[in-house]
């Protein structure tokens, strides 16, 4: 599916929560099994979703490459839909200063940041770059995600658009939809540089091409 929609590459991103064991050396395995499969079609690289908690966050002060995407200083950050810690300022921050830079996921379908989504913007200006999920801009989420995305998107405050695929068929790895809803609204450039230009970057460990100053008005 992600190659007949003209998709070349995926991160594969298993979360890293209380809930889920992330077992790197595992999930290299199983990776390097689902390449093989692919036989060569897509390529592939290996990350995770990573749950600010306290085990991870004393773990990736030592061991930052278990969790980030390989070969690169990009971490995916993934916040609690119940609790966001009065201490992600600073922790954003200790992660920028050590080198790495935070990709906060999903923002857009968090019913905390809904409600104050100017927290989003403060984390760009610190220098964490922002992941919107493809499919709440088509709608599939509802009118109160798109909204968020949409907020965030004429703020200057997206950087990347993913698929966050589980499945084939409710969370499918799509980019083309979103990409032409991006574009119908904001223009083709804007759409480039979310599914093609900031991606590649990520993946090749290059500064984001697409990274301007959030606005406020």
């Amino acid at each position: 599916m992600a190659e007949a929609d003209g998709i070349e590459h995926i991160i594969a991103t298993p979360h890293a929560n209380d809930r889920y064991t992330y077992d790197r050396p595992l999930l290299v395995e199983r990776l390097q099994k689902l390449s093989e499969l692919c036989s060569g079609r897509l390529s592939f690289s290996l990350g995770c979703d990573f749950h600010l908690s306290y085990e991870n966050w004393q773990e990736i002060k030592t061991k930052p490459e278990k969790y980030l995407i390989e070969g690169t200083r990009y971490l995916l950050v993934e916040l609690s839909n119940y609790s966001i810690s009065p201490q992600i300022d600073e922790c954003l921050d200790d992660l920028i200063r050590s080198g790495i830079t935070p990709i906060i996921t999903h923002p857009e379908r968090n019913p905390i940041l809904q409600r104050t989504p100017e927290r989003v913007l403060q984390w760009v200006e610190q220098g964490a770059a922002v992941q919107v999920t493809a499919s709440v801009l088509t709608g599939s989420w509802g009118e109160r995600n798109w909204k968020s995305a949409e907020w965030l998107l004429k703020r200057n405050a997206v950087h990347v658009i993913a698929s966050d695929a589980h499945d084939t068929k409710h969370r499918i790895p799509i980019l083309s939809a979103a990409r032409q809803a991006v574009a119908d609204s904001y223009g083709a450039d804007l759409a480039h540089a979310l599914v093609e230009e900031n991606p590649r970057a990520i993946v090749q460990n290059n500064d984001l091409p697409f990274f301007p100053s959030p606005e406020r008005a």
